[in-house]
């Protein structure tokens, strides 16, 4: 299954994509960072970042996109465009019909390195490990966006059927209610 992650931000935005395998194995098919400078107009920021986004959806195709959901960070101007990136990658998937999960980026350092409170270094030399790269992916936004593609691929498939296993007994839970509504009903009809 191709996966592609995405570490958002407007200032580098890591995008990568990876072939899930046999068991654990997984490959990485392409990274790139979209870089947009700080004296560009905001909007124009994020028309870059979707152009970047369609291109990568239109060409590789992924099953999913996997995008670190955003956290108040100490600078709220990070944070926002930050979001707001997230939120145009988000778009350009949606529009071509490509579900999109959000990981917590302490749930894709636990899933790539065993802590969630592991640096960057640890996250990129096990992405390096995890994958047989020969060099580590450099700047980290792009480890961070193999990082974020592995995590999908390893946890997305037992999120995927949690999500599944709620939504049958909700609806075995409704049917249930609709059930007893019923024979509460018919109880109360006999009575008259």
């Amino acid at each position: 299954m191709r996966v592609m992650g995405v570490d958002p931000g407007l200032t580098r935005c890591g995008i990568a994509l990876v072939e899930s395998g046999a068991g654990r194995a997984v490959t990485a098919l392409d990274v790139d960072v979209v870089r947009t400078p700080a004296t560009m107009d905001l909007a124009d920021r994020l028309l870059a970042v979707h152009t970047a986004a369609a291109h990568w959806l239109d060409t590789h195709r992924p099953k999913v996109v996997a995008i670190e959901r955003v956290f108040a960070q100490q600078q709220v101007s990070t944070a926002m465009g930050t979001a707001q990136a997230a939120g145009v990658v988000a778009l350009a998937a949606a529009q071509r019909d490509i579900p999109v999960r959000f990981h917590t980026p302490s749930e894709v350092k636990a899933a790539v390195t065993g802590s969630g409170r592991a640096d960057k270094a640890q996250v990129t030399t096990m992405v390096t490990r995890i994958l047989g790269l020969q060099t580590p992916p450099k700047p980290a936004d792009a480890a961070d966006a193999l990082a974020l593609a592995i995590c999908q691929c390893w946890r997305g498939p037992m999120d995927d059927r949690i999500v599944a296993a709620q939504a049958k007994a909700e609806d075995l839970a409704r049917a249930h209610r609709a059930r007893l509504k019923e024979a509460a009903a018919a109880v109360k009809a006999g009575r008259r």
